[in-house]
């Protein structure tokens, strides 16, 4: 795990958009996991600034992580519809190449198998982005969710209720269910890039990268990856006891080795 400590939101945003830039100008086909809320959206406004510019993402295709379950299609605070808003309008990857967990299906055990297989049949994920809860959870795997999990149903608890209300009118509007890949899919992204800002995140910082590997902190997983990047502003970093040696290791890292 590569810890990066950047002085701003603008700064993450940049060098994340780096790295996927990097992929995509390599791998014109490349499989992108995409993540909601606040921290990846500066690396959605560098990409589309890029995509301006002239960054082709029209072979590209992409997976999001979570969706909330018996949100009608076409609700604006459906992942599905945030991802369009948010990153895939604003550039050319093709509509029917983005693709999300089914919300709204009958079955929601068939719906998370297809999900599963529909990832597979692209050959994975190339770069999956990530957030952190104030809890530890990655995407919508609470406290407590196995390692080894797979797409599937989960129930909120409240304190991410609470985080995710500032999206709708009120909290009795946040569904109690979602779905979610399961930290066993995500952790066979390639690569996974985990981006968080605030001071609100630190405590969630320094359990999951200095902390025990353990299921009340589903982030921690992430010790086992074999690519994993976390980017962190000062604020985000500031519990890290190791702070002043991941800026070091940063600092001094060869050009040659990347993101």
């Amino acid at each position: 795990m590569e810890i990066v400590i950047l002085g701003s939101s603008k700064q993450i945003g940049k060098l994340a958009a780096d790295a996927i830039e990097d992929l995509v100008r390599h791998k014109t086909n490349a499989v992108l996991g995409l993540a909601t809320g606040s921290s990846p959206l500066p690396v959605y406004d560098e990409l589309a600034d890029r995509h301006e510019g002239g960054l082709d993402f029209s072979q590209a295709s992409a997976f999001t992580l979570d969706e909330y379950v018996g949100l009608p299609a076409g609700h604006p605070e459906s992942y599905r519809e945030v991802i369009r808003r948010e990153f895939t309008n604003r550039v050319n990857i093709a509509p029917e190449n983005v693709h999300g967990p089914d919300g709204t299906a009958q079955d929601i055990p068939a719906a998370c198998q297809a999900y599963e297989e529909a990832i597979a049949a692209a050959g994975g994920v190339d770069l999956q982005l990530l957030g952190v809860g104030t809890d530890g959870h990655l995407a919508f795997n609470e406290p407590g969710s196995s390692f080894a999990s797979r797409t599937r149903i989960k129930s909120l608890i409240e304190q991410t209720r609470r985080d995710n209300a500032r999206f709708f009118n009120s909290l009795a509007e946040v569904p109690h269910h979602v779905l979610t890949q399961g930290l066993g899919t995500i952790m066979e992204a390639r690569h996974v890039i985990l981006l968080a800002t605030g001071a609100q995140k630190a405590q969630a910082v320094r359990d999951f990268v200095e902390g025990p590997v353990s299921a009340i902190c589903p982030a921690s997983v992430l010790q086992f990856h074999p690519h994993a990047t976390v980017l962190l502003d000062e604020a985000a970093a500031s519990a890290l006891k190791l702070a002043d040696f991941y800026r070091h290791t940063y600092d001094n890292k060869p050009a040659w080795q990347g993101l």
